[in-house]
């Protein structure tokens, strides 16, 4: 268990995008998010480029490392951030895919009962229509989603440079506030399950 500086617990993100190419901006916009989380949030990436396409019958051999890598980390983590890009009005095959792999654990930790947000980086609005799409999925593996206040960054191209860093003092005020939010969103499902547990 990680602690900070003063002793208190960390809590610990775990950032999923769902976008494999090396210049993406959902890529880039979890590196921002990890930048300016609070000193008692630690958020780590995982790199979906290793997955294979879920297959039945590939699983009933065994989870590919990949696989069980992926499970682990969601198990691991206090909460996930999903960063999606919006690819023909809705969400990346990437993303789906490391989905439908994950919610085949439904043991403790697992996605079933564990506090997620969803962001998006690109065109005109944000990957609204790919966050809505993505709420739906997740809700049916038993995630829960906070939606609100929500990060939609249309036109990322004139927020980040050329090597990805956000340079947007706004959409950094943003960011920091989403995750601020989901801090406290993932302290408050903590402490609702541990008084039914009582």
């Amino acid at each position: 268990m990680e602690y900070t500086s003063r002793g208190a617990k960390k809590i610990r993100l775990l950032g999923i995008s769902g976008s494999l190419r090396r210049g993406s901006y959902n890529t880039a916009l979890l590196r921002a998010a990890e930048a300016l989380s609070p000193q008692d949030v630690g958020l780590e990436m995982f790199d979906l480029s290793d997955l294979p396409l879920y297959n039945g019958d590939l699983e009933a051999g065994g989870d590919p490392v990949s696989v069980s890598d992926l499970k682990r980390a969601i198990r691991e983590a206090d909460g996930i951030v999903f960063a999606s890009p919006e690819y023909n009005h809705s969400f990346s095959g990437v993303m789906k895919n490391a989905i439908d792999w994950a919610s085949r654990d439904r043991g403790p930790g697992s996605l079933a009962g564990k506090p997620v947000t969803i962001v998006g980086a690109g065109g005109m609005s944000g990957t609204a229509r790919a966050q809505m799409h993505l709420e739906n999925v997740l809700s049916e593996t038993g995630s829960l989603v906070m939606t609100k206040p929500g990060v939609l960054i249309a036109n990322p191209w004139d927020r980040f440079d050329a090597d990805g860093r956000l340079e947007d003092e706004g959409t950094r005020e943003v960011i920091a506030d989403h995750i601020r939010k989901f801090r406290d969103w993932v302290l408050d499902i903590g402490s609702r399950s541990q008084s039914l547990a009582a």
